[in-house]
C-alpha cells in the first residue's frame, strides 16, 4: 500500500537531471520502495520537519531533502526539495536550512492560493 505521493520541487529536478541514468533510476526506484515500507535506510527523518530519501549507489552516497504536506485530506504528500551527494558523515547544515526555508515559502505561498 502506498502511504505517500512524492512531489519534485525544481532544484530537485535539476539534480536528477544531472545524474547519471542509472544512478537516477536508483534513486527513484529507492523512493519508489520508500513509499510503501518504512525503512530508515531509504526514508529518514533529520528534525521535525525535514526528512531525506537515502540512496547509496557505487559507494557514493546521494540524499534528496523533502517535507510532509499533509493539508490536503485526501492526498498525503512528500515534497522533495533539492539532492546532492553527501560527502560528510552527517547532513550539511547549510542543505537542511535551505530545505527548510523551502518548505516555509511553500506553505506561505500555498495558503496564500487558499
Amino acid at each position: 500500500m502506498i502511504k505517500f505521493n512524492v512531489r519534485f520541487l525544481e532544484d530537485a529536478i535539476e539534480f536528477l537531471d544531472k545524474l547519471d541514468e542509472k544512478v537516477r533510476d536508483k534513486i527513484i526506484y529507492n523512493i519508489i520502495k520508500a513509499k510503501t515500507i518504512n525503512d530508515r535506510e531509504l526514508f529518514k527523518k533529520l528534525n521535525s520537519e525535514i526528512w531525506e530519501f537515502r540512496t547509496l549507489f557505487n559507494k557514493k552516497q546521494y540524499r534528496l531533502l523533502a517535507f510532509w504536506d499533509k493539508t490536503d485530506k485526501t492526498e498525503t504528500l512528500v515534497i522533495s526539495t533539492h539532492g546532492f551527494m553527501k560527502t560528510t558523515g552527517k547532513t550539511p547544515k547549510a542543505d537542511i536550512l535551505k530545505a527548510q526555508s523551502i518548505r516555509k515559502e511553500y506553505f506561505k505561498f500555498k495558503n496564500h492560493k487558499l
